[in-house]
């Protein structure tokens, strides 16, 4: 919705669709010794994990190696990932204080783990496809 590059638009999409498998994950983890197969319930996989990965590889050749701190902004749609990724890693770290109290399905943490990455490479990627220049950390001023 915020105008992304349509290969971000379409990843996300299906990120989307993958964070509805999340909750439902979250929501009825498959009893212990169960395997993800017997369980009727979607859950996240290491597939859905493997596929942030090469988003996060594919997009890394286009924007290339990171040689400063980025501040969160530049173009809209970059500035909305980076919210994005904020509140990610927030999810990321309430699920790692309920796996302390409860079973939290093999692959929710590492999933929200690689989407926050996912979502900063997608971030400098939109700053780039839309020629904006990253806003970059100035630890000087």
């Amino acid at each position: 919705s915020a105008g992304l590059d349509q290969r971000l638009a379409e990843a996300l999409a299906v990120i989307q669709n993958e964070l509805f498998h999340l909750g439902a994950d979250l929501a009825a983890p498959p009893p212990e010794g169960e395997e993800i197969a017997e369980v009727l319930t979607p859950q996240i996989e290491s597939r859905h994990v493997a596929a942030l990965e090469t988003l996060i590889d594919d997009l890394n050749v286009v924007v290339g190696p990171l040689e400063n701190f980025i501040m969160p902004g530049g173009a809209s749609g970059a500035a909305a990932l980076q919210l994005a990724r904020a509140v990610c890693r927030r999810a990321e770290r309430r699920a790692v204080a309920l796996s302390r109290d409860e079973p939290v399905g093999d692959q929710v943490i590492p999933y929200l783990n690689r989407l926050s990455d996912a979502l900063f490479v997608m971030a400098r990627f939109e700053n780039h496809q839309a020629g904006v220049e990253e806003p970059l950390w100035d630890p000087s001023s």
